[in-house]
């Protein structure tokens, strides 16, 4: 089955276009206030105006309001649900939405297994590295042995870049890859480098 691939931390338009040019399957959007890539929902609303059917809009919370996620979804901005803090899966479910929850896999394996079984609700589930203070977009990889079996869909996070994706996906066989820091300009948060999101595009699809 071939790997989807998602790029997070979308700011500008022409980033999205040429993601969407290149065949990305969802392009994200980050609505939590403590990132360095964080959209407000009128450019939001704005950034996605002109992108086609069939790309998954996805907006991304940490431990918002119930208001905060229905206002995303009020004004027709997401498609779909990415929690990354503490939300139990009644929090995450009660907007009647698609939805996949993020877990940070660290040194304290379990800890965060146990957390696979707590979302049986979620589309998929998304593994990415825990670091403190830090809820994602770190830009590090964790340790890929402890890669978990599970009856949901798993989606790969944290660290990968066009160096490394394509040995992500031939070791772990993800549902899906999601990037960010590694497409960027370097020091520029959310703003993309086209050839970077084209060669990853390019070394996730040649698995």
């Amino acid at each position: 089955m071939r790997t989807r691939i998602k790029m997070c931390g979308i700011t500008r338009a022409d980033d999205a276009q040429h993601a969407i040019a290149n065949g990305v399957d969802a392009l994200g959007m980050v609505f939590y206030a403590g990132s360095r890539r964080a959209l407000s929902i009128t450019q939001a609303v704005e950034l996605v105006k002109h992108w086609p059917p069939f790309v998954c809009r996805v907006g991304l919370w940490v431990n918002p309001s119930v208001v905060e996620v229905q206002a995303a979804i009020d004004m027709n901005c997401v498609d779909l649900l990415q929690f990354h803090g503490d939300e139990s899966e009644q929090f995450c479910q009660q907007f009647l939405r698609p939805y996949i929850k993020a877990i940070r896999v660290g040194a304290d394996i379990h800890q965060w297994q146990q957390q696979l079984n707590l979302y049986p609700s979620a589309q998929a589930i998304l593994l990415d590295t825990q670091t403190n203070g830090q809820w994602g977009g770190t830009g590090q990889c964790f340790d890929w042995q402890l890669w978990p079996q599970s009856k949901q869909p798993l989606i790969l996070a944290g660290g990968l870049t066009p160096k490394n994706v394509a040995q992500a996906v031939s070791q772990l066989r993800p549902y899906a890859v999601d990037v960010s820091g590694g497409i960027e300009v370097t020091g520029q948060f959310g703003v993309k480098d086209p050839v970077l999101m084209s060669e990853f595009i390019r070394e996730t699809n040649r698995v």
